[in-house]
C-alpha cells in the first residue's frame, strides 16, 4: 500500500468517516500487520477503553442430529450413527446446573437441525432452564434453527420467537452466517438458510427488542472481498435495526482427528489450509475498522487458541467470550489443543497478562463487576504489539 492510500484511510478512521468496500478491500491487500493492528486498537479504544469483556458462560449443543452436512462441519451426524446424541431435557437441565456455584450468567444453546425432534422440544427446553435457573440469560438457537422450526411447526418465525421469548430466550446466536456471498455459499453450506432469510430472522428478532450476536466464518474458500461483502452486509443491516451488539469472526477449522470415529467429516479440508495467526489478526483489524457501528468485537478463544486471542484484543477485539465448558462443535473437530473451559480466574489472568482491564458482563453487556487491571509495574498502557 503506497503512503498516500495509507494517509488517506488513516484520516477517514481518525475523523470517524465511514470506509468503503474498496477501502476494506484495500486493508486486506496491506502486509503492514503493526499499522492495520494499530489503527483498528485506536477505535476499539474510543469504543471501549482499555476494557476488556468476559462472561461466565456454558455451550449446550443439545442434539448433533442434522439434516444437512455442510462441507466445513464435522459436529453433524446423521440418525442412527453410533456417536448421534439427542440429549433429554432433564439431562440439558443437569449439564447447566453443574455450573450454579461458579456463578454462571450464560447458556449458550445451539444444535443440529434434528429432522425428528418436535417443534415443542424447544420451547419446552428453555422454560426448563429458565425454571432451573431463573438468573441465568438463555442465548439460544442460531437463524438457521428458526428457519427449521418454520418448517416443522408450519408457524411464522415470527410465532416461533413470540413464543421463545416467553420461555425464557434472551437473545439469538449468531450462528449460520458463515459467508453470505453465493460466489461461496453454495460450495460451503447444505441447508437453505441464506443471506435473506438469515437477515430476516435477525431482524425479527431486533423488532422484538432481542440483542443478537453476528459471525463470519473465515480462512476456508473465500477471499477478502467476500469477508469485506460479508460485513458490509451486517453494516447496512446494523444501520436499520441497531440490533447487534456484537461481531464475531470465527476461523474455519480442520478436522484433524474425530475421537469417536476415525472418520474425517470435512470436505473442504483437502483444498484449504486453516488462516495463520497473521491472517486471523489481520481479520479482527479489518472488520473493526469496517463494522463502525456495532459496539463490540469478540474473539471465540476456542477457535484461535489462546495466545492468538490475547493478540487479537489488541487488534481490534474487546471481548473474549467466556468460559465456555464443552464446545462440542469445534472440538469434537480438531483436538486443536485448546481446553475446554477456562475458569474466571483464567480469563482474569489472560486480559490482564494482555495489558488490559477486566470486565465481567451479562448477554446483554451489562456490567455485572469490575477488576483491577494489570500491575502498572508489569507492564506499560496497552499498545499494539509489534509482530
Amino acid at each position: 500500500m503506497d503512503a498516500g492510500l495509507k494517509r488517506e484511510l488513516e484520516e477517514k478512521v481518525r475523523a470517524g468517516e465511514r470506509l468503503t468496500r474498496e477501502d476494506g478491500i484495500a486493508l486486506y491487500a496491506s502486509d503492514d500487520l503493526a499499522w492495520l493492528g494499530g489503527l483498528a486498537h485506536e477505535v476499539r479504544t474510543r469504543k471501549n477503553g482499555d476494557v476488556v469483556h468476559f462472561n461466565v458462560n456454558r455451550h449446550l449443543n443439545m442434539t448433533n442430529v442434522c439434516t444437512a452436512s455442510c462441507a466445513y462441519c464435522s459436529f453433524q451426524r446423521k440418525p442412527g450413527e453410533k456417536d448421534a446424541y439427542t440429549m433429554r431435557i432433564e439431562e440439558a437441565v443437569r449439564l447447566a446446573k453443574a455450573m450454579e456455584n461458579e456463578n454462571l450468567t450464560e447458556l449458550h444453546i445451539v444444535n443440529g437441525l434434528h429432522p425428528n425432534l418436535p417443534w415443542r422440544y424447544y420451547p419446552r427446553s428453555l422454560s426448563e432452564l429458565k425454571k432451573a435457573l431463573p438468573d441465568v440469560s438463555l442465548k439460544a438457537f442460531t437463524a438457521t434453527e428458526i428457519h427449521h422450526f418454520e418448517t416443522i411447526s408450519g408457524m411464522s418465525a415470527s410465532d416461533i420467537l413470540d413464543e421463545l421469548i416467553e420461555a425464557g430466550l434472551e437473545s439469538l446466536t449468531g450462528g449460520g452466517a458463515e459467508i453470505f456471498d453465493w460466489e461461496v455459499r453454495q460450495h460451503i453450506v447444505d441447508h437453505r438458510t441464506h443471506w435473506e432469510d438469515w437477515s430476516r430472522i435477525h431482524r425479527l428478532a431486533h423488532e422484538k427488542g432481542l440483542k443478537t450476536p453476528s459471525t463470519m466464518l473465515y480462512g476456508h474458500i473465500e477471499e477478502p472481498r467476500h469477508r469485506v461483502d460479508h460485513v458490509l452486509r451486517l453494516r447496512e443491516l446494523q444501520d436499520e435495526t441497531g440490533g447487534f451488539q456484537v461481531f464475531i469472526p470465527l476461523r474455519y477449522q480442520h478436522d484433524f482427528v474425530d475421537m469417536q470415529d476415525g472418520k474425517v467429516r470435512n470436505r473442504l479440508q483437502a483444498r484449504t489450509t486453516m488462516a495463520t495467526g497473521a491472517e486471523a489478526l489481520k481479520t479482527f483489524a479489518v472488520s473493526r475498522l469496517l463494522f463502525d457501528n456495532v459496539p463490540h468485537v469478540k474473539v471465540f478463544w476456542v477457535m484461535h487458541g489462546v495466545q492468538t486471542a490475547q493478540l487479537a484484543l489488541q487488534h481490534g477485539a474487546d471481548d473474549m467470550d467466556g468460559s465456555v465448558v464443552e464446545y462440542k462443535i469445534t472440538h469434537d473437530a480438531d483436538n486443536y489443543g485448546t481446553p475446554s473451559k477456562l475458569t474466571r480466574d483464567d480469563l482474569l489472568e489472560l486480559i490482564r497478562d494482555a495489558g488490559f482491564r477486566p470486565v465481567e458482563r451479562n448477554t446483554r453487556y451489562e456490567v455485572i463487576r469490575e477488576y483491577p487491571g494489570p500491575d502498572p509495574d508489569r507492564r506499560e498502557t496497552p499498545q499494539p504489539m509489534r509482530l
